[in-house]
């Protein structure tokens, strides 16, 4: 604890990168030269401790190049902090929205690029689903991938990961996430709180249409006068056949946008959150 209060001036505001409803999270550089990311876990949410722990044993026994590496953690009294490796462009939410929203001047994302990002999630995903005991994350999101300086994928946020019981499909402990920023399954809507491998697809699905468009999938959108998520505004327009109209504005229609590698993408990501779907 002395050499991470000393790394951050003692978790100084001018180090803060991020904030949840969990916790803090600092940029800070060790004393060995490394700069690392400190994630500060609020002490008074017993939620913060539940995190602690999922991500400590999640995180310390998974080695994949598309999920992010925890160097360590610390217990000081009533605090838990874990340090994670630093991602030098940070969240994909952030170049997806924020950097639009502040008007700050920054490449946008490639439609290469956001399909190397999607790929990375996937190889992420799939490793974990494929474990002899799989790992539901139940919180996939734009927030929860962080981008290195190559911008290759990371999934990050292991505090609501569980374990799958390979003899019932399902894991021992009720599903979490967020549900209010549009990541609901259709079995949750019919009362089924067990997480399941279904929760990730999903979820996935969700994030390859925010990514290819730019809509932050927890507003609604306009379509022929009616106010509706994305995922129904998704499926109207691919019955359209208006799958070029959902590409972000702000990308390059020329050199790599391909209309048939566009619309078989948007299919996928249709099969994904399919409302009736066999998850394999």
């Amino acid at each position: 604890m002395t050499k991470l209060r000393a790394a951050t001036k003692n978790f100084s505001p001018e180090f803060i990168i991020g904030a949840g409803s969990f916790g803090t999270v600092y940029k800070a550089q060790l004393s060995n030269g490394v700069t690392v990311a400190i994630k500060r876990l609020n002490p008074d949410a017993f939620k913060g401790f539940r995190e602690f722990w999922a991500e400590m044993v999640t995180l310390g026994m998974l080695h994949h190049p598309n999920i992010a590496k925890i160097f360590g953690y610390c217990m000081s009294g009533s605090d838990r902090l874990l340090i994670y490796e630093f991602f030098q462009n940070g969240s994909l939410d952030r170049w997806l929205h924020l950097e639009q929203e502040q008007d700050v001047a920054a490449s946008t994302l490639s439609w290469g690029a956001r399909i190397q990002i999607v790929k990375g999630v996937a190889n992420g995903l799939f490793f974990l689903h494929s474990l002899d005991k799989p790992i539901v994350h139940q919180d996939i999101k734009s927030r929860n991938v962080f981008l290195n300086s190559d911008f290759q994928a990371h999934i990050c946020d292991f505090g609501h990961a569980r374990r799958i019981d390979t003899s019932t499909s399902y894991a021992s402990t009720q599903s979490a996430g967020t549900m209010g920023y549009c990541y609901m399954p259709p079995k949750y809507k019919a009362g089924l709180t067990t997480a399941t491998l279904e929760v990730d697809v999903y979820s996935f699905g969700i994030l390859m249409f925010e990514i290819a468009t730019g809509k932050r999938p927890n507003l609604a959108t306009l379509l022929d006068g009616e106010e509706v998520g994305i995922v129904e505004w998704a499926r109207k327009m691919l019955a359209q056949n208006k799958h070029m109209q959902m590409v972000d504005v702000s990308i390059s229609r020329e050199g790599g946008l391909i209309e048939a590698h566009v619309k078989e993408y948007f299919e996928i990501a249709g099969m994904c959150t399919k409302r009736k779907a066999n998850y394999g």
